[in-house]
């Protein structure tokens, strides 16, 4: 069943909602021919999927200074929102089969789930469904690289392409296999999920002058940063020692 939101509450039931599932808003007005036709639609398409996101209705009428801050200047106009953004949108009323289309594209898909699972053999699956997706990938690698199968984490991080975090694992493993005891701390803090402090000892390693280590470490330092996000604390910094070190 659909919910009808308002300037009151759309922060609350539809911003906010988005970070756990996604949310489908239905922008309409009492006198639109086409928003009559669509709406049942929405509703039988939510409905068919109850519990994996949900619909919401806005009135533009009863709200129009929240219509007009999303740029609505025709309706029906419907917005799925998800972790707060708008992430897919139409105008007009669709056929039946177009919005079944539209809802399923919001949902996770056969391989987000096994990624979701996180287990060797789902990470495996995911990747034979969608080969090279890096957040399979990684894990994958992760797994094999803590029990000791190294050639196989690197043949399965060569497979993807334009990740720091894959390119920054496959460094970390060769450092470790050319076996550097000024290096053998820091990588062991990383692998051990102190992340922060193993940055810190490749920086440290680096800014005292690493010789031919010099790019695997950048690497791996890009790497970790990648995984922690650029709003870690301290990440800034981190970025700023790795570049005065290398020019």
């Amino acid at each position: 069943m659909a919910i009808e939101v308002n300037e009151g509450n759309f922060e609350a039931e539809v911003i906010e909602a988005s970070h756990r599932l996604p949310v489908v808003v239905d922008f309409w007005a009492e006198w639109c021919g086409p928003c009559r036709v669509l709406g049942p639609v929405l509703d039988k398409a939510a409905e068919a999927r109850q519990g994996k996101l949900v619909l919401a209705k806005l009135d533009t009428d009863a709200n129009p200074a929240l219509a007009a801050s999303f740029g609505i200047r025709g309706i029906p106009a419907v917005k799925a929102f998800r972790d707060g953004k708008v992430v897919a949108e139409f105008v007009g009323a669709q056929p039946p089969a177009a919005v079944e289309q539209f809802f399923d594209s919001l949902l996770p898909s056969a391989a987000d789930l096994l990624v979701q699972a996180g287990d060797e053999a789902s990470l495996r699956r995911a990747l034979e469904l969608e080969p090279g997706r890096a957040d399979a990938v990684v894990p994958l690698a992760r797994l094999l690289h803590a029990r000791g199968d190294d050639e196989e984490a690197l043949s399965v991080l060569r497979g993807v392409s334009g990740s720091f975090e894959a390119d920054g694992l496959m460094a970390h493993i060769e450092l470790e296999r050319a076996g550097s005891p000024e290096l053998a701390e820091a990588l062991s803090l990383i692998d051990s999920g102190q992340a922060k402090a193993g940055v810190e000892a490749l920086l440290g390693a680096l800014e005292n002058g690493a010789g031919d280590a010099s790019d695997e470490i950048r690497r791996v330092v890009v790497g970790v940063l990648a995984e922690l996000g650029q709003d870690s604390p301290g990440a800034r910094d981190y970025r700023r020692r790795l570049t005065a070190a290398l020019y």
